[in-house]
C-alpha cells in the first residue's frame, strides 16, 4: 500500500536524508550545503517550496520538491520540479510516476501553464522515463546559474 501526501514540518529530517541520497545518485554530494533547520525554515516557515512524500506502508520512500514560477509568454504560473527521488529499492513500483501525476493534478487545479524540470544529460533512465510520460526535452535552452559567490559578486557591481 502506498500513498502520496503533502509533507509536514516533522518530515524535514527525512526530506534532508532523501536530498543527500539524491545528491549521491547525481554525483553531487559535495553540493549539499543546507541543513535540516534551513530546509524547515525555507519550506515550511517561509513557504519557498512545497514537498510531496511517497510512502509505502507509512514508510517514506521518495519525495518531490517543487515551487511556483511564472511564464510571461503564457501569462500564468507554472510548477517547477526541483527534485524527484525514489529510493533505489522502491523504483519500478510506480512511485515516481505517482509523484509526477500528483504534481500534474496540482498544476491543472491551479491553472498552471507549464510544469517543468531539469535532468542531468547522463541520466538516460530518467530521460526515457520522462519522455514515456509525454514530457519533451527543451534542447534549445541552456541553463545558467549563479551560486552564492556569483550572486555576491554580481550584486556588488
Amino acid at each position: 500500500m502506498f500513498q502520496i501526501r503533502k509533507a509536514v514540518p516533522s518530515d524535514t529530517p527525512v526530506i534532508f536524508d532523501l536530498i543527500k541520497k539524491l545528491a549521491v545518485y547525481e554525483k553531487l554530494e559535495d553540493d549539499v550545503i543546507t541543513s535540516v533547520e534551513e530546509l524547515q525554515e525555507n519550506i515550511f516557515s517561509k513557504s519557498f517550496a512545497k514537498v510531496l512524500m511517497a510512502e509505502e506502508d507509512r514508510k517514506p520512500v521518495g519525495f518531490a520538491l517543487y515551487f511556483y514560477n511564472f511564464s510571461t509568454f503564457v501569462g500564468k504560473p507554472g510548477i517547477y520540479l526541483e527534485d524527484l527521488f525514489v529510493e533505489p529499492e522502491y523504483r519500478g513500483k510506480g512511485y515516481g510516476k505517482a509523484l509526477l501525476i500528483a504534481l500534474a493534478k496540482i498544476a491543472k487545479e491551479e491553472d498552471c501553464g507549464r510544469f517543468e524540470w531539469s535532468v542531468l544529460d547522463w541520466n538516460t533512465p530518467s530521460i526515457e522515463f520522462y519522455k514515456a510520460l509525454g514530457a519533451k526535452p527543451m534542447d534549445e535552452w541552456t541553463v545558467f546559474r549563479l551560486d552564492a559567490a556569483g550572486i555576491a559578486n554580481l550584486s556588488e557591481k
